[in-house]
């Protein structure tokens, strides 16, 4: 029986697919086939990556977190000052509306389901934990500079930050208006740096 190599390749335009499915049709209507279709190949090829629909849907998860905090961790460490920071934090979170409404379909669709689902729950509280690692490199250095408050609690405020985020984006996406996605990220910014700054 011939073995083939598993293309990494393959893969991705997998991930991709399931992706694009999933923030148009929604999970519960996603199926294997419909991730063939996408990707424009056989079912039998995603099954040769994947023996499942959760399986797929498992990796994907992962993959998205991850390329997401590699990309905020890179545009953070790119600057030098706390505020710089956090500015380049925000501008990497608030990318553009249709990434935004895209991902944040797809992942609100995965924290439905996370409540359920141990290995959605898991991936999703490491994705929380480098976030808040973010935020925490953030208001340290900021209380280094002298310019975020110097009494705060470092975890709970590095939680809030991502909190902050995550709720006007959801709002933002609730309002169904491109033109709104500055004016939530204005919003974003200044609540954040209230929550940092000295009263």
């Amino acid at each position: 029986m011939v073995r083939y190599k598993k293309s990494d390749e393959k893969r991705r335009l997998i991930l991709h697919a399931a992706f694009q499915a999933l923030a148009e049709l929604g999970y519960d209507a996603v199926t294997l086939q419909i991730i063939a279709d996408y990707a424009k190949v056989s079912k039998g090829v995603v099954h040769y990556y994947y023996n499942s629909k959760d399986a797929v849907l498992t990796e994907l998860l992962l993959w998205l977190t991850g390329r997401i905090y590699e990309k905020e961790c890179a545009a953070v460490q790119e600057q030098s000052t706390a505020g710089g920071k956090l500015a380049a934090y925000l501008d990497s979170v608030f990318v553009a509306p249709e990434k935004n409404r895209s991902f944040y379909r797809v992942y609100l669709d995965f924290l439905a389901k996370a409540t359920r689902n141990p290995a959605y729950r898991e991936i999703n509280q490491r994705f929380y934990g480098n976030c808040r690692s973010i935020s925490t490199e953030i208001v340290l250095q900021g209380q280094r500079e002298g310019v975020f408050h110097a009494g705060l609690d470092i975890d709970g405020t590095a939680a809030a930050i991502r909190a902050i985020i995550d709720g006007c984006l959801i709002q933002w996406l609730m309002t169904d208006r491109d033109g709104l996605h500055s004016v939530y990220k204005d919003i974003c910014h200044q609540a954040v740096l209230k929550l940092l700054t000295p009263p």
